[in-house]
């Protein structure tokens, strides 16, 4: 789904901002990528949207290439994307409601499908009895979810969280980001960048690391320690873990959402994710080439390198 093959940037002033990155993230993964001020995640945001364009290499996101995308194209290509941003960027005049509605306004919504999909939405959230307050009645957490329903609202594919739990207290953070994880488990991809290690380590995810606009290391979280070996070094059976596959699914396919490893799901939330739309996906099974290729790997006695 989202691909960058030999990208660098560098800007006009002459900082050098990104370096021969490469990053394969496949649909439905939920990756957090951390690094510290500086160290390239502000750019690599601006790139994913089309904000900015590489100085060299290229960038495939879904069906685009993204250097070669023409200026009219970029609101329709964003339309793939759920930005949530450290700050919220909430309008101040606008109820919860109004502010989670107007996205689906630019992009030409009918305000009889805005008025269905609007509650189901601020409820997956947890903000039903919010819809009518406005941004300065709500507390940090409660704006950021804002925030989160709004990016929700258009069924995007691609959820992208910029420092989402920067403005929050500690246990918000948590219950942030064990929001985004049960979106994911729909299908969705989240790309969540941070610099807060001690809140990545609590899960089991895997994590990109820059530094310096570099990427230094890519892996997943084991026993509560960030990887620190380089990109080039992970082993098969690691990239093995974070491959997945996916199908459509449509209401009727509840029971099998439970069936296929989702029993600790909230079913509340799973009726609203599936109640009215087929375009979320749900976790099957890891890809059968890359499950193939551990065996022989294990069988040939090979580290994967």
């Amino acid at each position: 789904m989202i691909d960058f093959k030999n990208v660098s940037k560098v800007y006009d002033n002459g900082t050098k901002a990104l370096s021969n990155v490469n990053i394969h993230i496949d649909k439905g993964e939920f990756v957090f990528v951390v690094g510290a001020s500086g160290a390239g995640k502000s750019t690599f945001l601006k790139l994913m949207m089309r904000e900015e364009v590489p100085s060299s290499g290229t960038i495939r996101i879904k069906d685009y290439n993204l250097g070669e995308m023409k200026k009219r194209k970029i609101p329709y290509f964003r339309r793939n994307m759920g930005i949530v941003f450290q700050d919220f960027r909430l309008i101040p005049n606008m109820t919860v409601y109004d502010n989670v509605a107007f996205a689906m306004r630019v992009v030409g919504a009918k305000e009889k499908e805005i008025r269905k999909r609007v509650p189901y939405v601020i409820n997956i959230v947890g903000l039903s009895q919010k819809a009518r307050s406005y941004p300065s009645e709500l507390s940090g957490g409660e704006q950021q979810r804002v925030a989160l329903a709004r990016a929700l609202v258009n069924n995007a594919d691609i959820i992208i969280a910029d420092e989402p739990t920067g403005n929050v207290d500690p246990q918000m953070s948590l219950e942030i980001v064990e929001l985004l994880k049960r979106l994911n488990e729909t299908g969705t991809t989240v790309i969540m960048v941070t610099h807060a290690h001690d809140l990545v380590k609590k899960f089991d995810n895997r994590v990109i690391v820059l530094d310096s606009g570099e990427v230094v290391s890519d892996g997943l979280v084991e026993n509560g320690e960030i990887p620190i070996h380089s990109s080039s070094h992970l082993n098969v059976q690691q990239k093995g873990k974070i491959k997945t596959k996916f199908k459509k699914f449509g209401k009727k396919n509840k029971a099998e959402i439970i069936e296929d490893g989702q029993k600790g799901e909230d079913e509340t939330f799973l009726d609203a994710l599936v109640g009215d739309t087929d375009s979320y996906r749900v976790y099957l099974e890891e890809e059968e080439k890359t499950e193939a290729t551990v065996t022989a790997e294990e069988e040939k006695g090979g580290d994967g390198e």
